[in-house]
């Protein structure tokens, strides 16, 4: 990353992806972003036969962000398209004014050997799911997601003699990680869930923050005019004096706006998770789509330039200086990251830092928070940016309006009535999804369907209200199993609750970050009320993230002849942790207070469930881990007979694989 952007350097064709989406026997979706307006050839093929599909069931949106940056969904909805029991692969030539070009011939290091075209298995039967969140480029670990690289590599090119070779290694590898994990490398997975936090817009270091203003004037991303900020136009954020690290600063300093910079801009101490350095927050909507350009790509990081911008202030260059190693470290593994988002069929959701630090947390947050021209902005920018680059390639058809509005607004010289369309993007209220796999997967959106607590604006909202808990458990009535996607645990660590709630009860819900399912009376019963009743699955496996470690429960109804089981296995993060030292005082405080046998249990909300802790083998008595990594959910028989037969493991960011073992089968 030292070569310096100038009008010389010539911009590659293609500057993120592909990625590859939505997959099914019916449905191809494939994402990407150039430099230049360009039209997609796509073909498909299985067992060396080409698919054929009809042009009408072809759908390809092309939305031109800037003078030299298009963004790409291809979307195929046909029936019969796939075969479910053989593997495919695709082929994508991009046809510009003036040539057609290969994937092949713009992107070489995406082929794994001897590669021509890109293969890619059909998620219908789901035996090994992969998930993670929480993925921060400045965190010191490495980047557990690099490793799914790693796992296609040895599966594609079935070499696995000198595994050692193609492990990730990183110059911050100092966790504890215990002599019995293996170093084999697990199987290819069947579809990958990203639960949240795919990028934080609230928490930039200052040397990604300078890489995207030089992306903004390499590509010419639309510019916008501000409201209520002492600047006027977003252009101006790249030359001025607050804009690295004094964001906070940009808000004209009235009364009004004091406590909403306090909330929103400003570093929180908070005691149980993280210290948020929100100072760095991505305001337009041009530093959104460069963060996802530079998040899924090393494409345009060639072409800029790390070091310190020369208005920096001084009182900020060691800070930038301590970051530039971590965000070069992050670099040199986004080749494996684009190499494997290629291959494998990519699901998202949104948690709060893909928008902003406590995303409608509370009542009193949101009243702040949207009643502000300049806040309210920056959550509607951060939200596109999430509906182009990630909830689009979810499930194409149903976000048909949306695609509309954003034709309808933005075309080849910027955005036309900027907050018209924030408007119809906030009123959305269908960001949950599904699919219909064996077993069938359930994507709930926790962010943007809040119950709102109507007694203290300060007390936590219920992650989902009524209507949208309705709506979910009566989609999946009268199945057998289902797999649930929650951005945060629904069975959390309860010594850790207790504390958020203790900090509820004082008033500083936002300081310890208290948004868990149990936090709101309403959400909490009647989400245990949908796993005790007589219509809903007998089976619920719960995938979550958000709280930056590790664990894994078993869950059943006490006093139930007929009790459904929930296996709740939470990842993360990708590349984000908990203090280590504070997290195992937690852990061994939950064990104390909270183990199967404390009296304390019948005071919580879980009372009437028996909850087990599959503890990671190496690891005992600990329940929870603390390493960077990827996790993965293998269920080795379908249908499933019982889920103490689901194995639950978590691929570190080093390459080690940890085994949660159901506590029944523990010697």
């Amino acid at each position: 990353m030292n070569i310096q952007n100038s009008p010389q350097t010539a911009l590659p064709l293609i500057l993120a992806g592909p990625i590859l989406r939505h997959v099914g026997t019916d449905a191809f979706t494939l994402w990407w972003v150039t430099s230049e307006k360009c039209s997609p050839e796509l073909t498909l093929q299985q067992a060396n036969t080409v698919i054929a599909f009809a042009e009408e069931h072809a759908q390809h949106q092309q939305t031109q962000v800037g003078s030299h940056a298009f963004i790409h969904l291809l979307h195929i909805q046909q029936q019969n398209l796939f075969d479910s029991t053989l593997s495919a692969n695709y082929q994508l030539s991009l046809k510009t004014k003036t040539k057609t070009s290969s994937l092949h011939e713009c992107c070489p290091t995406m082929f794994y050997g001897k590669e021509t075209t890109i293969p890619f298995g059909i998620p219908d039967i789901l035996q090994n799911v992969y998930h993670g969140s929480c993925r921060k480029p400045h965190h010191q670990q490495g980047d557990a997601l690099a490793q799914l690289d790693n796992v296609l590599a040895q599966a594609l090119t079935e070499v696995n003699d000198n595994s050692a070779d193609t492990l990730l290694t990183d110059t911050h590898a100092d966790i504890d990680i215990r002599a019995n994990t293996t170093t084999r490398l697990p199987p290819p997975p069947d579809c990958l869930f990203l639960t949240g936090d795919q990028i934080y817009a609230d928490d930039v270091a200052g040397p990604t923050l300078h890489v995207i203003q030089q992306v903004i004037a390499a590509l010419g991303l639309f510019s916008e005019s501000f409201l209520e900020a002492a600047i006027s136009d977003a252009s101006e954020l790249a030359e001025h004096p607050d804009g690295y690290y004094q964001r906070e600063n940009i808000l004209p300093d009235v009364k009004q706006n004091k406590e909403l910079a306090k909330s929103f801009f400003q570093a929180k101490r908070k005691p149980i998770f993280t210290s948020v350095n929100a100072q760095n927050h991505l305001m337009s909507f041009a530093e959104n789509i460069a963060m996802y350009l530079l998040t899924w790509s090393p494409t345009l990081w060639q072409l800029c330039s790390i070091s310190p911008p020369a208005h920096l202030d001084p009182a900020y260059h060691q800070r930038y200086a301590d970051e530039v190693p971590l965000i070069t470290n992050f670099v040199a593994t986004l080749p494996k990251v684009q190499r494997a988002l290629a291959h494998i069929p990519t699901y998202m959701i949104f948690d709060d830092h893909d928008v902003t630090d406590d995303w409608n947390l509370t009542r009193g947050w949101e009243a702040d928070a949207y009643n502000h021209p300049l806040s309210k902005r920056m959550i509607g920018n951060a939200l596109l940016g999430y509906f182009l680059c990630q909830g689009s390639g979810n499930q194409p058809k149903q976000l048909t309006p949306l695609f509309a509005a954003v034709e309808k607004h933005i075309s080849d010289i910027g955005i036309h009535q900027h907050d018209e369309l924030l408007d119809v993007i906030f009123a959305w209220s269908t960001w949950h999804y599904s699919l219909k796999t064996q077993p069938p997967v359930r994507v709930l959106d926790t962010r943007t369907q809040r119950w709102r607590s109507e007694s203290n604006m300060d007390k936590p909202s219920g992650l989902m209200d009524w209507e949208s808990l309705v709506e979910f458990q009566q989609s999946i009535v009268d199945e057998d199993d289902v797999i649930v996607i929650s951005a945060a645990p629904i069975y959390g660590v309860k010594f850790i609750e207790m504390i958020q709630r203790v900090f509820t009860w004082l008033g500083q819900a936002l300081t310890v970050d208290a948004e868990n399912w149990m936090a709101h009376r309403g959400t909490a019963n009647v989400m245990l009320n949908i796993f005790r009743h007589v219509k809903t699955p007998p089976r619920f496996i719960i995938l979550s993230g958000d709280v930056h470690y590790s664990f894994v429960y078993d869950v059943k109804m006490r006093f139930q002849r007929n009790s459904p089981q929930v296996l709740q296995f939470t990842c993360s993060g990708l590349k984000n942790a908990f203090p280590t030292a504070l997290i195992s005082k937690l852990d061994t405080l939950n064990r104390w207070f909270y183990g199967s046998k404390s009296p304390l249990n019948v005071f919580t909300k879980r009372r009437q469930m028996k909850i087990s802790t599959r503890q990671p083998l190496g690891f005992a008595p600990a329940g929870l881990i603390n390493h960077n990594g990827i996790g993965i959910l293998h269920i080795p028989e379908l249908p499933i007979r019982s889920l103490e037969d689901v194995e639950c493991s978590v691929l570190t960011y080093q390459g080690h694989v940890i085994l949660f073992k159901p506590r029944s089968k523990t010697g």
